[in-house]
């Protein structure tokens, strides 16, 4: 599919795989703590409010919003810096080598959604969940690729980076659409001048970040304010920072994202896998797997993204509207497509948002993603080593 891999995408490529591992062990040090006599104390902490600055001029957050909020908005500020690189200048700027992933990623985030609609279509509040099967976890799909080293080709590693940077591209259209509260039209006015003054910033050329970000935080306040998921203000602003085709030296963009990119990925992410992955599995059974919530998140994940993926992938070539990827076979796509069924960090995001309001589907969401994430490791990475060579 690819025969020409930059430098930076090489890059990209160790970071993010380096960081799955990172983040595995959060996950797991999550579940220990909040299964532990510490359990108390865990979801005390995350539940504890913290100001900045004052009572009457300031932001009053508890933990897990400082988190999930603040963080989180940096993190989509580093995603989107990456979805605009790769479409101005990347892998997904040219047409023919973007049709693949581009197709594969719609399969794999229509599929998993209808799976999990079939399962909860009788209750209008279960069916809120609907966009959490959806996306792929691109730091965990690629650190169980890198496990096996050479022995994948580069051009199946390539493929699933470029879906998972597009599948997060389309959970950031639906958090934007689907998953705001009631809009505050006086603050959505204030966000609109926001982001006039940063395309200002753009036009003018300005390549210094302070004022990008001076502007960027009071964005966020008003996304915040406005009934918008405020992560969607890191998406804005990222959006409007220059990038310099030319000379990768002089790009605003480039330059942020790689001074950016480590404190994401070994900090951020595992900060958010900590807070958001811990759950009590104290009475958990098979019976309560089957509970729809759950139920519907590890179908999604586990059949309806590998089935999506790989369906729709495979008829894109067959067709011959793309080409498959060099030097792979179809067990080995396969097994990729298997892959991007482990949803985690964005999975849990979204999980999130859809029962904000109902914490009793909260658990049920947390024990889906990560069964149907677990599912979708193991079973991807035994039918990669079927299909590689040492």
């Amino acid at each position: 599919m690819i025969q020409y891999i930059s430098k930076p995408f090489k890059d990209f490529f160790r970071l993010e795989s380096a960081s799955g591992i990172i983040l595995l062990f959060s996950a797991i040090a999550a579940l220990y703590v909040s299964n532990s006599q510490f359990s108390d104390l865990y979801f005390k902490t995350l539940k504890t409010y913290i100001t900045l600055g004052f009572d009457n001029f300031g932001l009053k957050l508890s933990v897990l919003h400082w988190i999930n909020d603040v963080l989180m908005a940096i993190f989509f500020f580093l995603v989107s810096l990456e979805i605009k690189r790769e479409f101005v200048q990347g892998e997904l700027s040219k047409p023919k080598q973007a049709l693949l992933p581009i197709i594969g990623a719609v399969g794999g985030m229509a599929i998993p959604a209808l799976v999990y609609i079939i399962i909860n279509f009788d209750d209008s509040t279960r069916i809120n969940g609907w966009a959490i099967p959806s996306a792929t976890d691109i730091a965990f799909s690629l650190g169980v690729l890198s496990l096996l080293g050479k022995r994948v080709p580069l051009s199946l590693k390539v493929f699933l980076t470029a879906l998972a940077i597009i599948d997060d591209l389309g959970a950031i259209v639906i958090i934007a659409f689907f998953y705001s509260g009631n809009v505050q039209i006086n603050y959505l006015i204030f966000m609109l001048l926001a982001v006039l003054a940063l395309i200002a910033l753009n036009k003018f050329k300005f390549q210094n970040f302070i004022p990008y970000l001076l502007v960027g935080i009071l964005l966020w306040e008003f996304t915040h304010q406005s009934g918008i998921h405020a992560t969607i203000a890191g998406v804005l602003l990222a959006l409007t920072i220059p990038h310099n085709t030319k000379s990768q030296k002089n790009s605003l963009l480039i330059k942020l994202e790689h001074s950016i990119a480590p404190y994401v990925a070994f900090g951020i992410m595992p900060i958010f896998a900590f807070a958001n992955a811990g759950v009590s599995l104290e009475g958990l059974t098979i019976r309560s797997l089957m509970n729809p919530v759950p139920l519907g998140i590890v179908c999604g994940l586990f059949f309806g993204k590998q089935v999506g993926v790989f369906l729709f992938s495979y008829l894109s070539v067959k067709f011959k509207i793309a080409e498959k990827p060099s030097g792979s076979n179809w067990i080995g796509f396969y097994a990729v497509s298997v892959l991007t069924g482990i949803g985690f960090t964005m999975s849990l995001f979204v999980g999130n948002l859809a029962f904000a309001d109902d914490v009793q589907y909260s658990d049920g969401v947390k024990i889906g993603v990560l069964v149907g994430s677990l599912m979708s490791t193991l079973f991807g990475y035994f039918l990669l080593i079927l299909s590689t060579k040492k």
